[in-house]
Parts: structure tokens; C-alpha cells; sequence
């Protein structure tokens, strides 16, 4: 940072009462780590009762929201820092809504003339007033084995399973049920798992290296994303160049059509064709030691202090 440039106050939100507590605190401690390191001063508030108080009290430059789970994501919480006229770090509600809403994404990015798997979104009361067995069973018919189950809505994959045997196909949605009253069955899709992460600086969008994920037990679970070692990473992904254009393409493609800013991280798939396969879009995306976006900005030859302190100015621009 330049004598020039003023310091910037920056709230950064995180903790929560969701299930993904905990990494969202890991997360908000390195984003505020960097962005001290960047010469910002900054705050840390957990989203609870004293928090509107202390945001009125302190008030803040920018609010980045480090939330993860329902609170972070379902775009409530910006719905209130925007009627609190405080600019935030992140998608607007509409946008968060939609990306939080998995059958929503899916079907928005499909729109966009981006690739998803086939799936059905089986409510909790449509399970039990149909009859779980009978609709399991159309489900299996329409889409055969493996399938993938897990919670509309959510992150982490927390509540995720792949499902090779019918018999396990009721147990793994009863237990999405767990994080939410509706499941998501798709298809499984093989092949090579990434994310790409996407940042806006200086009014740029800048889509960074795919990180390519293996993890050590086949399954890229709550434990093998917040577990130092369980999984690992190339970056950028080892895909061959004009598929890592067509991933990159597809990573924008999704966050513009989504109505995303400033920072997003979206999932694929992408099979032995090399057309990339949309899981999911992330408005939150995890940033601990073991999370994506941070080590795709290494891979860029970024500075992640840099960069997160050029997101604050953006959401500071509006």
C-alpha cells in the first residue's frame, strides 16, 4: 500500500450458527489477516444479536461477509446491510438466493447454454406423501446408478452422498433431510473435479486457474476440505488447454448469468468429452488454509492480501 492510499475500515462478519461454523471462522480469520497485511484496519463480528449495534457504533468502510451456511448465503443478512446503507463484499440478495437454491442454479446456468446434470429436487413432504419407495424408484428408473443425493441447499457437502447401491438411495436422502427439507438426486457424472474461482478488480473480472481436486478418499467431503492433507490439489488443473478455456468460459458464463460479483467459486465436472458439467456456484467461497480460491490466486501469481484489499475497493465503488 502507498503513503497515498487511506486506510480502509473493514468488518469482516463470520461465525454464525449454521452447521459450517467453524470454517467460516477459520475463513474469517485469514481474510482478516490479509487484510491487515494490506494495511486495512480491521474488525471481526460474529453475526448474532450484538451485531447491528457494533456495525452502527463502528461503521465500517465495507462489510465483508465471511458466513457460510443459510445465514451467509440465502442473501438475508445483505438484505439487511442494505438497509443499513452499508456497501458489503459479495453478490447482491437476488443473486445469493438464486446460487444458494441448487435446482435453481442449475436451472438458471442451463438457461445460459452451460451443461448440468440431469436431476430432481424431491421435497421432504413430497417423499412422504407419495411414498419414498415408489419415488425412489421412478427416480432410479430415470436416471440409474450411481446417483448423487444431497441437500438443495447447503455447502461443505455436508449431507452429499454417492449412492451405487438402490439400497442406500432412501438412507442417504433421509439423511439430506438433516440440512434441509429438500434433496437434490442427480446424475453422477465422472470425471475430473474442479473449481474455478472469479474475482472482480479494478472493474475486471478476472477468472483464476482451475484447481483440479483429488481426494484421498474418493469423495470430496467435509473432512477431505478441512482436513490439512486429506486432498490434493493441482493448479492449475490438469486439463489440456482449449478444455481449461472452455472450463474458464463456462466459470464466467455461470457467475454473469447467476447475477454474481465481486468474488464466486463455481464447481464442475468435466467428463471424458471435455465439455465441462455445472454443479454449483458458491457466493461464499471458503477461505481457509485449505480452500480454493486462495490457493487459484497463488496459482495466478496474485497477491491474495492485494487482491482481497482491490475486492474491498470494488464493493466500496458499488
Amino acid at each position: 500500500m502507498s503513503l497515498e492510499e487511506p486506510s480502509l475500515r473493514v468488518a469482516v462478519l463470520a461465525g454464525g450458527l449454521s452447521h459450517e461454523r467453524d470454517v467460516s471462522l477459520r475463513s474469517g480469520r485469514r481474510v482478516a489477516e490479509a487484510l491487515r497485511a494490506a494495511g486495512c484496519e480491521v474488525s471481526t463480528m460474529d453475526a448474532d444479536a450484538h451485531l447491528l449495534p457494533r456495525l452502527s457504533e463502528e461503521t465500517p468502510d465495507v462489510v465483508w461477509p465471511v458466513l457460510h451456511g443459510a445465514i451467509g448465503e440465502d442473501g438475508a443478512l445483505r438484505d439487511v446491510l442494505e438497509l443499513l446503507g452499508l456497501p458489503y463484499v459479495g453478490s447482491r440478495p437476488a443473486a445469493c438466493r438464486m446460487a444458494w437454491d441448487k435446482p435453481i442454479a442449475q436451472s438458471v446456468v442451463a438457461a445460459a447454454g452451460i451443461s448440468v446434470p440431469a436431476s430432481i429436487a424431491l421435497p421432504h413432504a413430497t417423499f412422504r406423501d407419495l411414498g419414498a419407495q415408489p419415488v425412489l424408484a421412478a427416480a432410479a428408473a430415470w436416471a440409474g446408478f450411481p446417483l448423487v443425493v444431497k441437500p438443495s441447499r447447503g455447502g461443505s457437502a455436508l449431507g452429499v452422498a454417492v449412492v451405487g447401491d438402490p439400497r442406500d438411495l432412501a438412507r442417504a436422502v433421509v439423511d439430506s433431510f438433516a440440512y434441509g427439507d429438500t434433496a437434490l438426486v442427480q446424475q453422477h457424472v465422472p470425471g475430473t473435479e474442479v473449481a474455478v474461482s472469479v474475482v472482480e478488480v479494478d472493474g475486471e473480472v478476472l477468472v483464476l486457474p482451475a484447481v483440479e481436486i483429488v481426494a484421498d478418499g474418493g469423495s470430496y467431503d467435509y473432512g477431505a476440505r478441512y482436513t490439512a492433507g486429506a486432498t490434493e490439489f493441482f493448479v492449475p488443473a490438469r486439463l489440456p488447454d482449449d478444455v481449461a478455456d472452455r472450463v474458464a468460459k463456462a466459470a464466467r458464463g455461470a457467475h454473469e448469468a447467476l447475477g454474481l460479483r465481486h468474488l464466486s467459486r463455481v464447481d464442475f465436472i468435466v467428463p471424458d468429452s471435455g465439455e465441462p458439467v455445472f454443479l454449483e456456484a458458491n457466493a461464499a467461497p471458503g477461505m481457509t488454509e485449505t480452500s480454493l480460491l486462495p490457493q487459484a490466486v497463488a496459482a495466478a501469481g496474485l497477491e491474495l492480501d492485494a487482491v482481497y484489499r482491490a475486492v474491498v475497493q470494488s464493493a466500496l465503488a458499488g
